[in-house]
């Protein structure tokens, strides 16, 4: 990270601390990823500085890693222990799939990709989002290692694929979810076990509407989509995208507290929802406010 990048994102990381957690919770999380907080700080009685002056030593990996924990966005990843820059293809504040796909499928990808936006969900598509001119397999790279879940559109020739099965490898790899999107091929291997998602037959539409499900009802990624929901929502310059997208947190698997509590803390900063009675009573229907 940049001298300013890191900076920055420690100061984040000290404002979501101190909004969330006493000094004794501050102590106790941050020892989690070995943060000495024995060590000497100023007087004042800030747990903001407090947090900041704890992380002014700490190695950039650390501070990716509270940053991932606390779900602050920020523009790097951590493999093996090198941070890297992530891939600039990914819509910030959004949800991270990537879609591995054949070439004779980049269409259908691309639709996808497409129908995903309204899910606050940005995906990457490696035959639409590489420029010709960058290097490739370095840019393949960069979002396999950024991403927060992985669908694999699978047809017949995937298997015999030089990319489309190191893909799905590297997202096993990592522990994240993938998504089989059965296209006249069934899962097999380590996602046999995973019914999958029917393709044929189906609209983009509803195929993208089942995939927002087995996010939002996943362990893995249902907490991720909710953060990236609730952070669209309070961005969204229009009364109609900042329903839609609420009404897709209410189909979140067992919403978390804390993320109907980051909503309330951040939504009246949006003044054309706060003003719009539709909105509000949605907002008091399910005692956000």
């Amino acid at each position: 990270m940049r001298p300013i990048e890191r900076l920055n994102l420690i100061d984040r990381i000290g404002r979501e601390l101190q909004a969330r957690m006493s000094y004794s919770d501050i102590d106790i999380f941050l020892k989690g990823f070995g943060i000495d907080t024995t060590k000497t700080t100023s007087s004042t009685n800030s747990k903001w500085i407090y947090v900041k002056e704890l992380l002014g030593d700490a190695v950039d990996a650390v501070v990716l890693r509270i940053a991932d924990e606390l779900e602050i966005a920020h523009g790097h990843t951590v493999v093996g222990g090198i941070v890297q820059e992530e891939s600039r293809f990914w819509m910030p504040g959004y949800f991270r799939l990537f879609i591995s796909h054949l070439s004779e499928h980049k269409l259908k990808a691309t639709a996808l990709k497409e129908a995903l936006r309204k899910y606050a969900v940005s995906c990457f598509v490696a035959h639409e989002d590489i420029n010709p001119t960058l290097e490739w397999q370095g840019e393949i790279e960069k979002a396999l290692a950024s991403m927060d879940a992985l669908a694999a559109i699978l047809m017949q020739g995937f298997h015999d694929s030089k990319w489309t099965d190191q893909e799905v490898g590297f997202a096993l790899g990592r522990g994240v979810l993938v998504v089989p999107l059965r296209n006249g091929l069934d899962p097999y291997g380590f996602i046999g076990k995973v019914q999958g998602v029917p393709c044929q037959g189906r609209t983009v539409a509803q195929v993208a509407a089942s995939i927002f499900h087995a996010l939002a009802s996943n362990r893995l990624t249902k907490n991720k989509l909710a953060t990236a929901l609730v952070d669209q929502i309070v961005a969204s310059p229009v009364v109609e995208s900042g329903l839609q997208l609420f009404g897709s947190l209410k189909q979140i698997e067992t919403l978390a507290q804390i993320h109907l509590e980051r909503l309330r803390d951040n939504i009246g900063t949006n003044q054309i929802l706060t003003s719009d009675a539709s909105f509000v009573k949605e907002l008091n229907l399910f005692r956000v406010c």
